[in-house]
């Protein structure tokens, strides 16, 4: 880390150097000119700050992209880039499904081509931190975006702020993200665990019962223990009681000893904290245990294709919070284009993974549009505006207290196998919640933002 300051550091100067000398061949060229044009030229000048100016010189605009291609979440990191090359395929083209969400977008980005670059975070923090500042430092980016692991979303936009860099978590789920570790620079979309579990409880309470027993598999990382602690204090409030915590490390293969411990006492409900493979994994020994003969499964964060990797029979009448579910497509038409232009190019059905990468990409090119700028500031203060838009899940826009999307999504219960209309036809949607009624009171989480520069 120190040696990437000190690079940082060094090509800051160099910026510097570049701006100044071409600053004072503009001065001199106008002085030979209009004395006039000077003096405009030095009063709209702005500091050099991250990758800008080099990064909005020349036809294109380059966004880095830190995804899980391997690891515990690589599911999902995968899906999450098939998101963004949509997304930059349709802002590239002007589409006409990408001008539904901003309609400034009408071909490429302030008139040059939007460049993606891909390296995978492996799920582990320091790797996706040195991806991202090789993108910065040598690929100029403009903007950092992707992660599934919350550890990875916090150290990423730490140094994107460090780096005067937007950066957008793809999925996140710790409270800390817009929460005490909250970042000028740092743009979360999706839901979190305060919002879920906020949103999933007195569902589960009203389908399940008020005197439920729960126990929990939790990921040993800050998603895992906010987004259980969230979840006890929202369903305790339903009457739940909380009668063990079992934590796990991420990526474990074995939760023997686990489900054991479990099964000693006298729980009604697993609540599946895990994520990704792990929650598949999870999942499948507790059925092999015999322990889903007695209990109901509760995800409140649910991660993309669980429902696959653990079938449709397993998963009937399990409650979860997701952040989109592709039969919202018959509501909202955005969603419609969403699904139907993935599907032509995926050959698949989206899951949230895909949803929010895609839609994070937008909503940063929208705002450089409104801004009319590349420069970070101006990015970021347009994206602290408030302006809302339309979006496969409905209207959507950024608190500018702390840069939490305000977001909404679906409570989904699993189908019985015989009630699927298609192999992708897992859940019907409980309800949609309003992102804005589950959102925590601005400062609860503990955010406080830094300064721009």
């Amino acid at each position: 880390m120190k040696d990437d300051k000190t690079l940082g550091q060094a090509m800051q100067t160099q910026v510097k150097r570049r701006s100044v000398l071409k600053a004072g061949a503009a001065g001199v060229a106008g002085g030979m000119l209009l004395p006039g044009t000077a003096r405009v030229a030095m009063a709209d000048d702005k500091k050099p700050l991250g990758a800008w100016p080099a990064g909005a010189e020349g036809d294109s605009v380059f966004v880095g992209l830190t995804v899980d291609l391997t690891g515990p979440y690589s599911a999902q990191g995968a899906e999450q880039k098939n998101g963004y090359e949509l997304a930059a395929e349709q802002i590239n083209a002007g589409a006409p499904e990408v001008q539904k969400i901003s309609p400034l977008l009408k071909g490429g980005l302030l008139g040059k081509k939007l460049v993606l670059g891909s390296a995978d975070a492996e799920t582990k923090p320091n790797t996706g931190v040195q991806a991202a500042t090789r993108f910065i430092h040598d690929n100029k980016a403009m903007m950092i975006a992707g992660s599934t692991s919350s550890a990875v979303a916090i150290a990423l936009q730490k140094v994107c702020n460090r780096e005067h860099t937007p950066y957008f978590t793809a999925i996140s789920g710790s409270n800390e993200t817009t929460g005490v570790d909250c970042q000028r620079y740092g743009f979360r979309l999706c839901y979190f665990a305060y919002m879920a579990c906020k949103a999933i409880a007195p569902v589960v309470a009203k389908e399940l019962g008020k005197n439920r027993k729960a126990a929990y598999l939790t990921p040993d990382y800050t998603y895992g223990h906010t987004t259980t602690q969230s979840m006890k204090e929202f369903t305790e409030k339903e009457g739940w009681s909380t009668v063990t915590n079992q934590v796990h490390p991420l990526g474990a293969k074995d939760y023997s000893s686990y489900l054991i411990n479990i099964a000693n006492t006298d729980a009604d409900v697993l609540v599946v904290v895990a994520y990704g493979a792990d929650a598949a994994n999870a999942i499948k020994q507790a059925k092999q245990f015999g322990l889903l003969d007695k209990m109901k499964i509760v995800i409140p964060y649910m991660s993309a294709y669980l429902e696959k990797e653990v079938g449709a029979e397993v998963m009937q009448g399990v409650y979860a919070a997701q952040g989109f579910w592709w039969t919202m497509e018959d509501q909202l038409p955005v969603a419609k284009d969403f699904v139907a232009a993935y599907e032509k190019k995926y050959k698949s059905k989206p899951r949230d993974s895909a949803m929010y990468a895609y839609l994070a990409l937008v909503l940063w090119a929208d705002a450089v549009e409104r801004a009319k700028s590349l420069y970070p500031v101006d990015v970021v203060k347009a994206l602290e505006a408030g302006e809302l838009r339309d979006s496969p899940v409905g209207k959507v826009t950024f608190r500018a207290e702390d840069h939490q999307g305000i977001v909404d999504f679906p409570i989904l219960r699993g189908k019985k196998p015989a009630d699927m209309k298609n192999p992708e036809d897992f859940f019907e949607v409980v309800q949609v919640v309003s992102g804005k009624d589950v959102l925590p009171p601005v400062g609860l989480l503990g955010c406080k933002m830094g300064d721009y520069v």
